[in-house]
């Protein structure tokens, strides 16, 4: 694993841990060279369904995409990196457990409004002007004032889980 800052191949691992959801490993490593320490990952590479974007272009997944999508949305607001990294891992296990070859960019944006939804209303905002490409102001106070409405209704109660036996 080459070191980001001096670019050396010569580190060792300092701590290893896996990911909350397990699909991961996460290592602290250290440089030889520059004694700096810098997290890198271990996944299994598993096969991402190609991206059908809006204009009929094909494109493969891109991870970084996705996540660089979701840290400018969450861009100075209360969200931490942590959080960023765990919706990417729940919209890649989506992809992968829905076993479709194929995605359209609209129902990968809806996904991504989902979860930013739940982390940050404000976050959510930032990426649905973007990605549903408000017009004007009237169609972005259309959105808050949805999303208003949609807060002052309590969620329906959720059913008790069940036990396994």
């Amino acid at each position: 694993m080459r070191c980001p800052f001096c670019r050396s191949l010569d580190n060792h691992v300092v701590d290893s841990r896996t990911t909350e959801d397990g699909g991961a490993i996460r290592r602290r490593r250290q440089c030889h060279g520059c004694q700096k320490r810098y997290t890198s990952y271990e996944r299994v590479e598993e096969v991402l369904p190609v991206v059908v974007k809006r204009d009929g272009r094909r494109e493969p997944f891109d991870r970084r995409k996705l996540q660089a999508g979701l840290t400018r949305a969450c861009e100075k607001r209360p969200v931490g990196t942590l959080a960023v990294d765990r919706v990417v891992e729940k919209l890649e296990r989506r992809l992968v457990e829905d076993g479709d070859r194929e995605v359209s960019s609209v129902t990968l944006g809806e996904w991504v409004m989902e979860h930013l939804r739940e982390l940050d209303e404000v976050a959510y905002v930032r990426f649905a002007s973007v990605y549903r490409s408000f017009a004007d102001v009237t169609e972005f106070t259309a959105e808050v004032e949805r999303l208003r409405r949609e807060a002052s209704v309590p969620p329906p109660p959720r059913p008790p889980k069940v036990a396994d036996a």
